[in-house]
């Protein structure tokens, strides 16, 4: 198990916190995804009476159902990048592009696409990829501890490797190479002999022209993970609610929690939002505009057929953006990223790619033919702010708390998050600078 904080510049070792707070808080948490269940465990964790509000019938049920798992800081970066618009335009008609708007676009995402274009400005850009990668460094080290700390065992791998098809493609990721060299993350640049030496699995077939190897990041079952902690953070009493809607909440002797078909309202000290696109709507009445929406991405999950014929760990193809990831006895290939249409319906295409892409690279690692084995197919909202940081921390209506849109870095964000949420309600300083990740950057 991997203990440590791995890259550099290293962040120090948290110290290991079981704080209680000179005045316990009664809290709601909106939501059990991997946001909502870390947030209840690092509360709980400092002495607060936590009750959790999960939809759902389980921990992660939702966007952190079926993810790719990466954990990967210096990859973690906005969006709402220079040339995206550009590249957006370029895959409108591409079968196999991997960012996709889909039409109807609604009123909201619209609006939240002139936003996201608005920050498409390389002076915007730099700031929020700063931000993003303080809080992915932040957070892996957090995960580390905690994972040790509680020994939990979760399906793990370490390595993650980017495979380019082509010297384009090299130069293309040239830039994002330059990101890491300025973050301090280690990698190498490889050719491919390399490359199937650390990946001996690899289609022989396939040719290409070499890899980005990052040994110290790593791929981790964000479900698994969850559902583990929830527990933990059930023993230092937390609840969780599930098969539970939030119908609304009032501000009448502080917040009140109304729940669906409920007659009768909870009171709490404090409640803490991180429902995705709910939260959005819960807010609203509030007199609070989040520009959250639902950014689609796709993944297949299936047993592994030959353990020799499958991925060690995690790699990532660059030209199609999808993800190829180890996880105990199963593969999991994920991507795509889709805006607008509709959101129940899984567009073919997008599966058509990710199964295109394992069987490029890895055509004899899964059972996904005649064996009478189940598939599982799935298609998550990720939601999204149209600058990519999330927002965390006070959200300017009394008791009311943030921790939200955290888009496609989830759960690489998830437990870092959850610790600067908790040190800015019981008034501690936090560990990281903060700038940038407030509400207020969303003002005006």
């Amino acid at each position: 198990m991997m203990t440590s904080c791995s890259t550099v510049p290293c962040l120090p070792r948290l110290p290991w916190r079981a704080v209680n707070p000179k005045e316990p808080m009664r809290i709601a948490v909106i939501g059990a995804g991997i946001i909502g269940v870390t947030t209840a465990y690092e509360l709980a964790a400092d002495g607060h009476a936590v009750t959790v509000y999960e939809r759902r019938g389980a921990a992660a049920e939702e966007t952190s159902f079926a993810n790719a798992g990466v954990v990967a800081p210096g990859y973690v970066t906005p969006w709402a990048a220079p040339g995206m618009p550009a590249k957006v335009a370029r895959y409108l008609f591409s079968q196999h592009a991997p960012v996709k708007v889909a039409l109807p676009l609604t009123r909201a995402e619209l609006a939240w696409m002139w936003k996201w274009w608005r920050s498409c400005r390389l002076e915007t850009y730099l700031a929020n990829r700063a931000r993003m990668q303080r809080l992915a460094f932040y957070s892996r080290n957090r995960l580390h501890q905690l994972t040790a700390d509680l020994q939990l065992d979760y399906d793990r791998s370490p390595g993650y490797m980017v495979l380019l098809r082509t010297d384009k493609d090299q130069a293309m990721i040239e830039p994002g190479l330059q990101v890491l060299r300025d973050a301090g993350v280690s990698f190498r640049q490889i050719d491919a002999a390399a490359a199937r030496l650390i990946e001996p699995a690899l289609n022989p077939d396939t040719p290409f022209a070499g890899a980005i190897h990052l040994p110290n990041d790593e791929v981790g079952n964000c479900r698994q993970f969850a559902q583990l902690l929830k527990k933990v953070a059930e023993d230092k009493g937390a609840k969780f609610s599930f098969n539970t809607t939030v119908d609304r909440i009032d501000l009448t002797q502080g917040p009140r929690v109304w729940l669906t078909n409920n007659a009768q309202a909870q009171s709490f000290d404090a409640v803490v939002m991180c429902a995705g696109l709910a939260s959005a709507a819960l807010l609203r009445p509030l007199g609070l505009s989040i520009p959250l929406v639902a950014v689609h991405g796709y993944s297949i999950s299936a047993p592994i057929r030959e353990p020799l014929n499958a991925p060690r760990s995690a790699l990532m193809d660059e030209r199609y953006k999808v993800a190829i990831s180890r996880l105990g006895n199963r593969v999991r290939v994920a991507g795509s990223a889709e805006i607008g249409g509709d959101s129940a319906a899984k567009r073919p295409s997008s599966l058509q790619t990710l199964y295109r892409v394992l069987h490029d690279w890895f055509p004899g690692a899964a059972q996904i033919s005649n064996t009478g084995v189940g598939i599982q197919e799935w298609k998550g909202a990720r939601p999204m702010l149209p600058d990519g940081p999330p927002v965390l921390g006070v959200s300017g209506v009394p008791g009311i708390w943030l921790n939200l849109g955290h888009g496609s870095s989830g759960w690489a964000l998830s437990c870092g998050s959850a610790r600067v949420l908790a040190d800015l309600m019981a008034g501690r300083p936090t560990d990281i600078n903060l700038e940038g990740l407030g509400v207020e950057r969303l003002q005006g």
